[in-house]
């Protein structure tokens, strides 16, 4: 998807507002911003009545950075008016609440790109560099959410629990989880029972736990921790 007009070289990046009402987290943004564009003009609201008014007297930013939740709106739709307002200026949400169903409807809404809150420095500058250059970052995780469940598209990718392990361990903890034996593992897998044992070794001593079933717990604990988002964000898309 192109911006509208001419995309400007991301080392041209010179304006943008970023919109959030946890000053700790507006100011990180900022400093992140200064590091990687110098020059950039940088304002900044901390709710939707006066993101709307900085933009009416005359601020046309690069890039607005929108955070969801704001004090004076309630669920989507103070992106969609922002949306209503700015109907050309790329926006790129970044928000505590994610799940699959809401960045499907971001970017059906406009969005030009979704960043959780716990995005490092360096993954910020790059969802940066592709919305300047007109095209869309979503991170991999839910680059096809139409395609996979919530708990399955994030829980290994994104839980500081999970995400060091291998893809092949990462599918040995799934048929754990669902109680197959090593035996049935190593034929589903097709490898040698003996190595099916060492990979489980290795995974349960990176994950900390003694045996199966804690691993196992493990898994549920994290699935259940991801999940605890998914009535709030269904709430939120009502509105």
């Amino acid at each position: 998807m192109q911006i509208a007009g001419c995309p400007k070289p991301v080392d041209q990046v010179s304006s943008v507002l970023i919109v959030d009402d946890h000053p700790l987290f507006s100011d990180a943004l900022a400093a992140a911003l200064k590091l990687s564009f110098e020059n950039c003009r940088i304002e900044k609201a901390d709710t939707l009545k006066q993101t709307l008014e900085i933009l009416g007297a005359g601020f046309k930013p690069d890039l607005i950075m929108f955070d969801l939740k704001l004090p004076d709106v309630t669920g989507i739709s103070g992106f969609q008016q922002l949306r209503q307002r700015c109907p050309n200026a790329p926006v790129l949400v970044i928000s505590s609440l994610a799940s699959g169903e809401l960045v499907r409807s971001l970017l059906d809404h406009g969005a030009m790109g979704f960043l959780p809150k716990d995005t490092p420095a360096q993954t910020l500058k790059h969802a940066i560099q592709e919305i300047t250059s007109g095209r869309r970052y979503v991170p991999t995780e839910y680059n096809r959410v139409e395609e996979l469940k919530p708990s399955e598209s994030t829980v290994y990718q994104s839980s500081p629990e999970l995400s060091s392990l291998t893809p092949q361990q990462v599918k040995i903890l799934k048929l754990i989880c669902v109680g197959q034996s090593n035996k049935q593992i190593a034929y589903e897998l097709s490898l040698a029972e003996a190595t099916v044992k060492a990979h489980i070794t290795a995974l349960l001593r990176r994950l900390g736990v003694r045996n199966r079933t804690q691993a196992a717990v493990l898994v549920d604990s994290v699935v259940a921790r991801q999940s605890r988002h998914e009535p709030e964000v269904k709430s939120f898309l009502q509105h």
